[in-house]
Parts: C-alpha cells; sequence; structure tokens
C-alpha cells in the first residue's frame, strides 16, 4: 500500500493568513489543549487510542460516529469521559425494540395549571447523544435520529426545533448478537461520518484496566471531585475553524475523489473488483474524508494534510458507504478487502 513514508517528505507551504506559524500563537495554545485533552481520555479508555482519536476527529470536523464492538470495551467510557472534559451536557438512550420516537424528541406535555400544551425537550437536544445499540430500534425510531442527524433539528407536528450547535451523536452496535436487531438503513449509514472498530485489548493494556478499576472503585469510597474540563464550546468551535483553514493541495483533494470514484467505478484501476461493488459511496464520503483528514492533520501539529492523513482514514470514512455484491460476499470479501485494494491501486499525487 502507497504511505505517507514512499513519498516525498513535503514541508508545506508558507504560513498563511488565518493560520499561526508561531510556537505561541493562538493556534499553537490552542492544539495544545486538544492534545492535553487526548492525552487524559487515553488514562480512561486504555487499550483503544483508535476510538479516543476518531471521538476528536468527530468534534473537530462536525460529524457523527458509529462504533462497534463487543460490550465492555470502553465505548460508553470514552464519550462519558470527553463529556466530562468539555463544556457540554450528555445523555444516553438504550436503544430497545419498545422504543418511540418521543422518547428521542420529547413530546407536548399538558399542563394542568395553564390548560396549554408545553414541549418537553427529549434527550437528542443534549450536546452529546450516546445511542446504545442503535440497531435494536424500528423504523420510525431510526427516521427521528436521522433527522436529528441529517438537519440537526426535531420536527414534532408541524413545529420544528433546532438542536444545540455542539451536537454529536455517538452510536454503537454490538456485532456478536443479531436477533431482535433492525439493519440501519443506507441513508442514515451514510450520515455517520465515521464508522469505527473498536477490538479487545491486548494483555498488558488489560493489566492497565484492571489498575484503573481497582483505584476507580477506591475513589468512589471518598469525596467524590470532579474533573477539570479542558475546552469551553468557543474553543472547539475555534478549532473547527483553523481545520477548516489547513492547506490542502489539488493533487490530494484530486486523489480524494478518486479513491472515493473508485468505490463506485473499480476498473481503471481494479478491473477485478467490478461487479464486486454494488453500490458505491456518496459525495458526502468525499466530503467526510476532505474533512477528517484536516481534523487529522490539525492534531498532529501541521497547517497542511499529507496523503497519509487521507489513508489512514480512508476505511473508516468507506467502511459503511460501500455495499458488496454477491461475488464478493461469496469470495468471502468484506469491504475492508475492498478499500485496502484501493488505497493500494489508485496512485498517489
Amino acid at each position: 500500500m502507497h504511505t505517507e513514508s514512499a513519498t516525498t517528505p513535503d514541508p508545506g507551504p508558507p504560513p498563511r493568513a488565518g493560520v499561526h506559524a508561531d510556537p505561541s500563537g493562538d493556534t499553537t495554545r490552542l492544539r495544545a489543549r486538544f492534545i492535553a485533552l487526548r492525552d487524559t481520555l487515553q488514562t480512561e479508555v486504555i487499550g483503544q487510542p483508535a476510538l479516543v482519536d476518531r471521538l476528536l476527529i468527530a468534534l473537530l470536523a462536525d460529524g457523527h460516529l458509529l462504533v462497534e464492538g463487543a460490550p465492555g470495551l470502553a465505548k460508553t467510557t470514552a464519550i462519558k469521559a470527553l463529556a466530562a472534559r468539555i463544556e457540554a451536557d450528555f445523555h444516553r438512550v438504550q436503544f430497545t425494540p419498545d422504543l418511540l420516537p418521543a422518547d428521542l424528541t420529547g413530546t407536548d406535555v399538558l399542563r394542568p395549571q395553564t390548560g396549554q400544551f408545553e414541549f418537553e425537550r427529549g434527550p437528542l437536544f443534549h450536546n452529546l447523544v450516546l445511542a446504545g445499540e442503535v440497531n435494536r430500534a424500528p423504523a420510525k425510531v431510526q427516521s427521528a435520529l436521522l433527522e436529528a442527524m441529517a438537519e440537526r433539528q426535531v420536527t414534532i407536528g408541524r413545529r420544528s426545533w433546532p438542536l444545540p450547535r455542539l451536537f454529536l451523536v455517538m452510536a454503537t452496535q454490538n456485532p456478536i448478537e443479531q436477533e431482535g436487531t433492525f439493519p440501519l438503513p443506507e441513508a442514515q449509514l451514510d450520515r455517520f461520518l465515521l464508522h469505527v472498530p473498536v477490538h479487545y485489548p491486548e494483555a498488558g493494556s488489560e493489566r492497565a484496566i484492571l489498575q484503573l478499576a481497582h483505584r476507580r472503585a477506591r475513589e468512589e469510597l471518598g469525596p467524590h471531585a470532579q474533573p477539570d474540563r479542558l475546552l469551553s464550546q468557543a474553543d472547539i468551535f475555534d478549532a473547527r475553524a483553523e481545520v477548516l483553514d489547513l492547506h490542502l493541495a489539488d493533487g490530494l483533494a484530486d486523489y480524494i475523489v478518486q479513491l472515493v470514484l473508485a468505490t463506485r467505478d473499480p476498473r481503471p484501476w481494479d478491473a477485478k473488483l467490478a461487479g464486486r461493488i454494488a453500490w458505491g459511496a456518496s459525495p458526502r464520503a468525499t466530503i467526510a474524508l476532505e474533512r477528517c483528514a484536516r481534523a487529522a492533520a490539525w492534531l498532529a501539529g501541521r497547517d497542511y494534510v499529507l496523503p497519509g492523513d487521507v489513508q489512514s482514514l480512508a476505511p473508516d470514512v468507506l467502511r459503511h458507504r460501500v455495499l458488496l455484491g454477491y461475488e464478493a460476499e461469496a469470495e468471502g470479501m468484506c469491504v475492508d478487502d475492498v478499500v485496502q485494494r484501493l488505497l493500494e491501486r489508485v496512485p498517489l499525487p
């Protein structure tokens, strides 16, 4: 596969207006706070550095996250730890087959004192929302969640209410149990910025998890201390503006486009994949890959994007947006195999 190390190092463009090159500038200080946040989260979410990294990228790129993994792999811990250290409120919703749309959006409640109906806001009006086992809810609930993710609003009857400006949904799926689940529609899957798989930690990490759990159990017996908030909402919006101001070379933008086009028609790059992809990624994938690559470059301390930023995030951006055909499934191929082959064959700029 083409990698960043295989290319000539790009020194990047000269500093531009809106991007501080001075180490003492506002950009450096803001980035340092994000790095401190990442380091803090990694001490609490042990053995899942990719999940922590993708959470911060989703926060910077203003997108939603679909996380798939077995129970007990710190998915809930990760977003709760993030919510505790930024200026944001958090709510968890456990999705079940009997969940109703109003359980997410809220509903009109009659106030006997006034005889008037008053809208009672639901969990979606929080800044960070954890949708646990999102594929266990029926279609009507998925529709309500889709509107919130896509339009940043909820609609009850003839009225619509805007959601907070800072709004991130992290949905989880359990790959083990499929009984009683409802497959997410492709339109909803496409609204997730990233699809991140999480796996069991290594032995050393699991030993550290054991020590952390023991320490937390002892701390619960004593006085509770609120963790320090490292970022305000203003910090997050400023960082998003800086991410958008990063330099992306025209050749690299073309590479992103060609990579997504290859999921729709791979014949120019790999004739063997023709017929094995039933449906390619939409233009939303192109936008997502560009935004995520910018966020990754910003977190890495650069004001320009490298091919490695794109390649490292391509599987998580494309994994849920590409549908395989019968031939691929019969051959035992998965979407990750297809993306890997395209990364190897689509030429770098």
